[in-house]
């Protein structure tokens, strides 16, 4: 493991103080907690104590190239770490969240944050009860062309989306809602900040037993609508949103990391119609885990809410599972 190192943080007053760094570990180090893992490890503000994974040559071999121990029951950081991150399949986040937290351990646990709102409320509970940070892996809210995006926006009116990707096994466990269109949920919800009004939805099964591609019309009670599409049978991948509010057009390319944000300008390109102004502002590849771990460190150290909130996790999660009751109440849509 690496040796101890202090950290100096500077206080409201100015002065450098000596900080701990926090003892941390991953629960779960399969393709998503290798990388949580490599940044606890790359960060002065906290120490790896350990991995753990039920295969125990996963955690082995993410122990080795992190420089800490391999364990292969995670029970066994009871008492030894401040902070983990839960990166196992879904239907263990409510029992593994539960007992860490339960031990006095701060969680971030991966999205969706739970199987059921109920869970996710009794979580939300236990952290809130013991004053322990409570962080959900919408990892989408890191991406530097989302972060850039609040100064600009205003009232949206309609949002276009679409999330789409060739499909890889590792999501399979749950419908492509709780897969992929979770994240723009996520988002969206952040960013009309209004009541959900109504829910219509349409989806297909076409590779597993679970629904690949889905279209959602939510309609908000501030008279907003998003259209949102994920699909995970795609050739190619895109992830896309679409914001119109009054006087402006925003794009975001997730992927690309690019924002452009298109106005109406002073000058007229046919009578009585304004011309239209386009700004283009392209992001550096930054590493959204990573900030992710920074984040999750730093309301830990300042006793403050997360960037994602057990109860924006939960709120997703709502919306998630009543599309998907949706999806399963409509006969003729599964193939």
């Amino acid at each position: 493991m690496r040796p101890f190192a202090p950290v100096f943080q500077a206080n409201q007053a100015g002065t450098s103080i000596v900080t701990t760094p926090l003892k941390t570990a991953v629960i779960g180090v399969g393709y998503l907690g290798r990388f949580h893992a490599q940044k606890y490890a790359s960060l002065p503000q906290a120490e790896l104590v350990a991995v753990a994974d039920a295969n125990m040559e996963n955690a082995e071999k993410v122990a080795a190239e992190c420089n800490t121990r391999a364990l292969n029951d995670y029970r066994e950081l009871f008492g030894q770490v401040d902070a983990v991150s839960i990166v196992v399949p879904t239907q263990l986040h409510y029992q593994v969240a539960r007992e860490c937290l339960e031990h006095g351990i701060h969680v971030l646990l991966e999205k969706p944050m739970t199987v059921t709102v109920a869970e996710a409320d009794e979580l939300i509970a236990i952290a809130r009860e013991k004053n322990l940070v409570l962080q959900v892996g919408h990892l989408e809210r890191f991406n530097s062309a989302v972060l850039a995006l609040k100064p600009v926006l205003t009232t949206p009116q309609f949002i276009e989306s679409h999330r789409l990707a060739p499909f890889n096994p590792r999501g399979a466990d749950v419908n492509v809602v709780l897969d992929l269109m979770i994240h723009d949920i996520d988002i969206i919800q952040n960013l009309v900040q209004s009541p959900i009004t109504q829910l219509d939805a349409n989806g297909v099964s076409v590779l597993t037993d679970e629904y690949d591609i889905a279209n959602v019309r939510i309609t908000f009670e501030s008279g907003c609508v998003a259209n949102v599409t994920a699909s995970r049978v795609s050739m190619k991948p895109q992830r896309k949103m679409r914001i119109f509010q009054p006087e402006a057009y925003i794009s975001i390319d997730f992927q690309d990391k690019v924002l452009s944000v298109h106005r109406k300008g002073e000058k007229e390109m046919f009578p009585g119609i304004p011309e239209i102004t386009s700004e283009e502002s392209i992001f550096d590849n930054s590493d959204a885990i990573l900030a992710e771990a920074e984040a999750f460190i730093a309301a830990i150290n300042n006793d403050s809410a997360p960037p994602v909130t057990g109860e924006e996790g939960r709120q997703a999660l709502d919306t998630a599972i009543r599309i998907s009751e949706l999806l399963n109440n409509q006969p003729g849509l599964k193939a």
